[in-house]
């Protein structure tokens, strides 16, 4: 199921190219702690943002979204990007948790 979500997420069409979702999500998933090969360059003007979705999502304010418009984004390529981030954080959390049920019993 998680799969078929990351594909739905990073490699339908949309307003932001796949490379650049794939990027985004990598990115997000090193930040979170998963040692994954990165998948291309995220363009600049998103990374703050992206970052604070990867590791901080709580702080994300109305702001945050308003400079990404001002910088040219619409809000399809911003929630596209954000979804990204935020599948890229959970997949890092979500091998981490398999590693940890993986390993043997000490008790």
């Amino acid at each position: 199921m998680f799969e078929a979500l990351a594909r739905a997420v990073l490699e339908t069409e949309g307003d932001l190219d796949v490379e650049t979702r794939l990027a985004i999500e990598a990115r997000a998933a090193a930040l979170a702690g998963t040692t994954r090969a990165a998948a291309g360059e995220v363009p600049a003007a998103l990374m703050t943002y992206l970052d604070k979705v990867a590791l901080h999502a709580y702080k994300v304010i109305d702001e945050d979204v308003e400079r990404l418009k001002e910088a040219g984004y619409s809000e399809d390529a911003i929630f596209e990007a954000t979804l990204a981030a935020a599948l890229g954080a959970a997949a890092a959390r979500r091998e981490s948790a398999l590693a940890v049920l993986r390993e043997p019993n000490e008790g």
